[in-house]
């Protein structure tokens, strides 16, 4: 058998009983059989959404950048930059909530950890199809491996990114191979080539003790390679603009505000992933308010940790205020992006540093309203970061319609930026339509191993 090994003969697992295990492993796999007229409805939305923006993308690249009328010599890098930040941000999620959590030993993860893992995988998926929609000549792409300069941290990008694609892959196809050789047993009421799916990429899996074994040294090695790999992708990121010459990014800061502001991201994105996943394939027993608690917990501690790298962030140039400081602060604080960046720290920051203290804020309902805020002004954060700090150039072009220093996105633009977002939902929900959300034997395993953490929670 597969995970059904888990919990046989051995008297160690009394208070998880075969009928126990066999009830939360029909709750876990129901939504594979059965799909609703309204899940059908959502996935052919989505694959409408993408169909708009490839249209959309082959419009901008058969006109060439004319419908793009924004990006000229002064905001070279538009919203399809800030769409790549805020892609990379989300792809730390994996990170935290599974491999952090997981080394730690904190028990609560485990029914987090395969949602953490696939976002991640579809979030680093489009950063990458953000970075293509944004070149000029993307036939040309191959040339970043023919042609890269080792001292670019274009290049670098390039390296980390693949590399940690590659990791959030296997780190999510390794302890899916016990669940797959459990739907090709459990479930009947399949087509057969999904069934053959399963098969195949179970490899033979039988569940000895040898296989779990050499299952969860390779976990381990992963979740341990998995987290300075993250930590380098967006580090990475932000050695992109604090090496190019604009007064917002000339920062040491850069690296630690960019991962402590993914962390944040990280953190309610899960909150809005677990609360749709809970209402939409009614697995409140297994994603319970316990992990809005601690998930409430966890966002404040990363909300206060962004607020002092941006306070870090600011402080220091508002401090002096010389040169190009002073009219990118004064543009932020009291000028023309006033009402957008006071917007974005209030509910980008302040509210998550404050509201979840208190343990009514810690419920599923408020603490996702609390989570959309954050995940809404997260992109809108990586805007300001990317748009207004490119106002300022070092060496200003001269005689310029006063047009040519802002940048609007088109609708062709932020059609393709729609279609990134539909497309990281539409692979989150087909894994979650073909593989089990929720790892059985992973929370199988916490019921018997990490028992005294979750019921003692009151």
């Amino acid at each position: 058998m597969s995970e059904d090994n888990k919990i046989t003969d051995s008297t160690k697992y009394e208070t998880f009983t075969q009928e126990e295990y066999m009830v939360m492993k029909n709750d876990l796999l129901r939504p594979i059989e059965k799909w609703s007229l309204i899940g059908k409805a959502w996935i052919v939305f989505l694959i409408m959404v993408c169909f708009a923006g490839v249209y959309a993308y082959y419009v901008q690249e058969t006109k060439s950048k004319y419908v793009t009328v924004s990006l000229r010599d002064t905001t070279f890098w538009g919203v399809y930059i800030s769409n790549f930040v805020f892609f990379v941000a989300l792809s730390l999620v994996g990170v935290l909530m599974s491999a952090v959590l997981k080394l730690t030993h904190f028990e609560w993860y485990r029914p987090l950890s395969r949602i953490a893992e696939i976002i991640a995988v579809a979030a680093i998926m489009l950063a990458g199809v953000s970075i293509v929609a944004a070149m000029g000549r993307p036939d040309r792409l191959h040339y970043l491996v023919m042609y890269g300069r080792i001292q670019s941290p274009i290049v670098w990008d390039i390296i980390v990114i693949m590399t940690y694609l590659v990791t959030s892959c296997i780190l999510l196809f390794i302890p899916l191979i016990p669940s797959l050789s459990t739907c090709k047993n459990h479930l009947h009421n399949l087509p057969k080539w999904q069934l053959k799916m399963y098969e195949i990429f179970s490899f033979g899996w039988e569940g000895t003790a040898e296989q779990w074994k050499l299952l969860k040294k390779t976990v381990k090695v992963l979740t341990v390679l998995v987290i300075p790999l993250g930590i380098s992708i967006h580090t990475v990121t932000a050695w992109l603009f604090a090496t190019t010459l604009r007064a917002e990014w000339d920062s040491t800061n850069f690296g630690a505000y960019f991962v402590s502001g993914a962390f944040l991201l990280g953190v309610a994105a899960m909150i809005l992933a677990v609360f749709i996943f809970r209402k939409a394939y009614k697995l409140e027993k297994y994603l319970t308010e316990m992990h809005f608690d601690k998930l409430g917990q966890a966002l404040v501690l990363m909300a206060l940790a962004y607020a002092y790298f941006n306070v870090n962030e600011y402080l220091v140039p508002a401090y002096k205020m010389s040169g190009l400081h002073k009219h990118h602060l004064l543009a932020l604080f009291t000028g023309e992006e006033a009402s957008f960046y006071w917007s974005v720290v209030l509910f980008g920051i302040a509210i998550p540093c404050i509201l979840p203290i208190f343990r009514m804020f810690r419920k599923p309902l408020p603490l996702t309203l609390i989570a959309l805020g954050v995940f809404i002004a997260g992109w809108f954060k990586r805007y300001l970061i990317v748009i207004p700090g490119q106002s300022h150039p070092y060496l200003p072009i001269q005689d310029v319609p006063p047009s040519w220093t802002h940048y609007h996105p088109s609708t062709i633009e932020m059609t393709i930026v729609a279609a990134t977002f539909a497309a990281v939902l539409l692979i989150i929900t087909l894994f979650s339509r073909f593989f089990p959300i929720v790892s059985v034997w992973e929370v199988a395993e916490g019921k018997l191993e990490g028992k005294d953490e979750i019921i003692n929670y009151k």
